[in-house]
């Protein structure tokens, strides 16, 4: 695989640069017709089925520009998003760092996107046949107490071609996101949007899981409490986690101080204890994807031993490149 040797010459780039000509180069590269065989074989989760439990977390496509390039990649699943209703240009650059020493990225992207109608076009227009997760967010001008209907238009518009929705409440870069993880909002939130589901599910005929993305900084009573509250609502799945707001592993790293969310090894023990909490308090029947901190085979074996049906990897991806899902994969 080049990319060993294309990654320090990306690394002299500006991180967004280099994000994008990623990218652009994957366009260029033969894509796999099936996602990689697992030796676990395929799993059904939420009702649909998952050639393997590797996926592509939100984030690196934003906008479903790069649907088919990155769906064949061999993963078994792909999200795309966050989505806001309205395009935005998120927060002023420079918004993305990397953190080498520590296998670790900070973003503060802030939503940065094209808006539902550009996203929504390219889900329609896609090859790609594995299965889709479309994560949908507010805009950055919404007042949390009209959150609700920007994510009552987000699943409104994706439903079609979305196999699954998550509802991002977790990411650190829009104020006043995570308010919505408190027990009376998330009920006030999660609620309407079950109902939702079912009315959109009645009349196409077709059922779109909901999953909800949550935040690795969680203490173990807020956890308990959003469980009860999941198990109530009978919500389909839960993603653990987001990005960490916490510094302590890379205090002294250029970069280091910089706002906004961290991203890769040092979240994966923080990720992993949410994981595990999560997996002991919710309905077995409610399903658990892992997020965090997966760069190896073995990171991946652990987040499924600690309770996960599924794995999804982000940082891992921009340090080891394309190759890392035969890695993962493959023994």
């Amino acid at each position: 695989m080049l990319y060993p040797l294309l990654r320090p010459l990306l690394f002299t780039l500006p991180p967004e640069t280099a994000h994008h000509l990623s990218l652009a180069a994957l366009k260029l590269l033969p894509l796999r017709p099936a996602p990689l065989p697992w030796s676990g074989g395929p799993r059904t989760v939420m009702g649909l089925r998952f050639e393997n439990p590797l996926g592509l977390a939100a984030g690196l496509d934003k906008n479903g520009d790069y649907i088919d390039a990155l769906g064949g990649r061999g993963f078994g699943f792909i999200e795309i998003g966050t989505v806001t209703p309205r395009p935005q240009p998120g927060n002023p650059r420079p918004r993305l760092f990397r953190l080498p020493r520590a296998g670790a990225i900070i973003n503060r992207m802030g939503f940065n996107n094209k808006g539902l109608d550009h996203l929504v076009a390219n889900a329609r227009r896609r090859r790609y046949r594995g299965v889709l997760g479309i994560n949908i967010g507010k805009n950055f001008d919404t007042p949390v107490e009209r959150a609700l209907d920007d994510y009552l238009l987000g699943l409104e518009m994706v439903f079609p071609v979305a196999d699954y929705v998550t509802v991002n409440i977790s990411s650190p870069n829009t104020p006043g996101l995570r308010d919505l993880q408190r027990v009376e909002m998330l009920r006030a939130l999660i609620g309407p949007l079950k109902e939702k589901q079912g009315s959109l599910a009645a009349t196409s005929g077709r059922r779109v899981p909901l999953v909800v993305k949550v935040a690795p900084d969680l203490d173990s009573e807020e956890i308990d409490a959003m469980a009860e509250t999941f198990n109530d609502i009978r919500i389909d799945g839960v993603i653990a986690t987001n990005t960490t707001a916490r510094r302590e592993d890379v205090t002294g790293l250029r970069h280091g101080d910089e706002q906004g969310g961290l991203s890769g090894r040092p979240l994966f023990p923080l990720a992993t204890k949410v994981l595990s909490r999560f997996r002991r308090e919710l309905d077995e029947n409610i399903a658990l994807i892992a997020a965090g901190g997966v760069f190896t085979r073995a990171d991946f074996e652990e987040k499924l031993a600690r309770g996960a049906d599924l794995v999804q990897i982000y940082t891992g991806l921009i340090y080891r490149g394309p190759g890392i899902v035969r890695a993962i994969l493959e023994r």
